[in-house]
C-alpha cells in the first residue's frame, strides 16, 4: 500500500520535530554546562518561542497555540513520568 500525501507530510513534520528537539536538547545541555540554571534556560526558551510565534502567527495565533499547549500539559503530554505506548 502506498502512503498518502498526508502520511508523507506527517512523516516530514515528525522528522523535523525530532531534529528541532535535538537542537533544543543541545542548546539546553550547552547552557547547563555553562552554569545557567534550568529555570533560566526554560524561561528564555519559552519567551523566545512566544516572540517568534507572535511574529509568525500574530497574537491570536500565539494565544491559540498557548491554549493548545495548556490543554496538552494538563492532559499529561509533557510529564516526564509519562509512558508512551
Amino acid at each position: 500500500m502506498q502512503p498518502s500525501l498526508n502520511d508523507i507530510d506527517d512523516m516530514i513534520v515528525h522528522e523535523k520535530m525530532q531534529a528541532a528537539l535535538e537542537y533544543q536538547n543541545e542548546a539546553w545541555a550547552d547552557g547547563m554546562a555553562d552554569g545557567i540554571e534550568p529555570e533560566i534556560i526554560a524561561d528564555a526558551a519559552i519567551a523566545h518561542a512566544i516572540r517568534e510565534t507572535i511574529r509568525i502567527m500574530g497574537e491570536q495565533g500565539a494565544e491559540a497555540l498557548l491554549e493548545s499547549l495548556r490543554d496538552r500539559m494538563l492532559a499529561g503530554e509533557f510529564s516526564p513520568s509519562r509512558t508512551l505506548q
